[in-house]
């Protein structure tokens, strides 16, 4: 499913402007981003969690040159699913919203 797809499943099951519902859509994935980039994790109860991960530095190499290089320690976005989305992708009985 496409950012498009999502916007108009919005708009039809809402009954808002397809250009609201847009703004909406395009202002939730930029608070989420921001709040990651500032290292921040984003709850969203019955959907999952956006968590920020870490990496550390370390040392790779480069076969064909035959060199060695440090990738330096950084940051990178995570998903884990609320418990209530696993099971409901399982099939089973969602016993209660997270």
């Amino acid at each position: 499913m496409t950012k498009a797809e999502i916007i108009n499943e919005i708009v039809a099951t809402t009954g808002v402007a397809k250009k609201d519902a847009t703004v909406c859509v395009e202002a939730t994935m930029r608070i989420i981003r921001d709040a990651m980039c500032n290292e921040e994790n984003v709850y969203l109860r019955g959907f999952g969690t956006f968590v920020v991960k870490k990496r550390a530095e370390k040392t790779a190499r480069n076969i064909s040159k035959n060199t060695t290089l440090t990738i330096p320690a950084h940051n990178f976005p995570g998903f884990k699913p609320a418990k209530s989305f696993q099971q409901r992708m399982r099939g089973e009985e969602v016993t209660s919203e997270d």
